[in-house]
């Protein structure tokens, strides 16, 4: 599996279990993100509304070769009359974690947005615990902006966050994609 490119891809119906195992399976979700038992048929619901695209965010898989590995997301943050911005952000399933994938899975979801939507700004938060996906934002070109104290509460306490940016102009400095296995592609 290491030397297929990641790849993201509209969900389909196929994929719905995959992503309900996040909200079922604590194991699935990991240690940041297994916020209690939710619903899994708000998947299947948002899937049959608008195949989890829209204008207000989105949802796409993240494979390699053939394997499901989770999804990449984002979701608009109205600012004023006439200004947003995408709050991004990755889950990962146990299989896909520690290997590199989370980062180019969020880099080509930078340049997904950056090309075909107007915004000039995308955030990305994470716990102040979780140092890997700090690690993937910051190779993926975010800047780091500060602390926002108690903002998730998750197995019995409030947790605090770190709040990442990427603006339009930062994307230059990427590094480009290679078309080799440790780049990826859109489908």
């Amino acid at each position: 599996m290491n030397d297929d490119p990641v790849i993201l891809r509209p969900a389909t119906e196929d994929d719905l279990p995959v992503l309900e195992r996040f909200l079922t399976d604590p194991e699935a979700s990991g240690p940041f993100q297994w916020l209690g038992w939710s619903d899994p048929g708000r998947w299947r619901r948002r899937w049959t509304q608008d195949g989890l695209l829209s204008d207000e965010g989105g949802q796409l898989m993240v494979t390699a070769g053939a394997n499901r590995l989770g999804f990449v997301a984002w979701r608009k943050i109205v600012t004023s009359r006439s200004s947003y911005y995408w709050n991004i952000g990755a889950q990962l399933l146990p299989e896909g974690r520690g290997r590199g994938i989370g980062t180019r899975a969020q880099r080509l979801l930078t340049r997904y947005l950056f090309a075909h939507t107007p915004v000039v700004r995308l955030e990305a938060d994470t716990e102040t615990e979780n140092i890997a996906e700090q690690r993937a934002l910051e190779k993926c070109g975010f800047t780091r902006e500060g602390v926002l104290r108690s903002t998730v509460f998750r197995n019995g306490r409030w947790r605090d966050v770190v709040r990442y940016s990427m603006l339009r102009d930062d994307i230059k400095d990427m590094a480009p994609e290679q078309p080799s296995s440790s780049g990826g592609t859109m489908a």
